[in-house]
């Protein structure tokens, strides 16, 4: 984790609308969870999810920290305390984008509403963009990208896609201890470096209009 480099904030005014921004390598993405203590620590401990993270069960990664924040209420939400940095390979993070369906019908972009619920349904990944957000969880005017996860994407995820897990909830309460007290520049120091991650647009017309 970059937990020390600072984040450039993106320009409101020339931010597209809908664009990934990740903390990532040449290789890999980081994303980010959070759960229960019961399943944070011993998957922070042991870099995989414990046996009682349900891979049949649908699951949300977010590549956006402050969206996370917003998510779970700097890890002060029930069942939310334990905020996880999830490091994934590139190649499966673009798997999940290839096979992901829009989770809410948009016309224009889906020929009929039977059609994208059709897909939606075989889909074994689905994307959401939600408003990102500012130091103070505040919507901006562009989004970001939230993935799920089930089924087949669920299992390569657990399996097959993660590299590391860091417990990053004493980053969490540090950014916002500093903000409670005014001291936006020291919390904007310690966000993780998000940058644009390079997909071609093409790669998610699908996902977006």
């Amino acid at each position: 984790m970059a937990r020390a480099k600072t984040c450039d904030h993106p320009d409101p005014v020339t931010e597209p609308k809908y664009r990934i921004r990740a903390l990532h390598t040449d290789r890999t993405i980081t994303v980010y969870q959070a759960y229960s203590p019961t399943i944070g620590l011993p998957a922070a401990r042991d870099g995989r999810f414990p046996v009682e993270w349900k891979r049949d069960r649908m699951t949300w990664i977010k590549p956006s920290f402050l969206w996370m924040m917003y998510r779970c209420g700097w890890g002060s939400k029930e069942g939310q305390e334990s905020v996880l940095a999830v490091e994934i390979t590139r190649e499966g993070f673009e798997w999940a984008l290839r096979h992901a369906c829009l989770s809410h019908y948009e016309q224009g972009l889906h020929t009929d509403h039977a059609t994208w619920k059709h897909r939606l349904r075989r889909a074994p990944a689905r994307v959401q963009w939600d408003p990102e957000r500012d130091l103070h969880l505040q919507p901006l005017p562009h989004r970001s990208l939230q993935l799920g996860l089930t089924g087949e994407a669920a299992h390569l995820y657990a399996d097959e896609w993660i590299v590391s897990i860091t417990d990053v909830t004493p980053l969490a309460r540090r950014v916002h201890a500093h903000i409670r007290d005014g001291e936006l520049d020291v919390a904007r120091q310690l966000l993780p470096r998000e940058r644009p991650y390079p997909v071609r647009d093409e790669a998610l017309a699908h996902l977006y209009r």
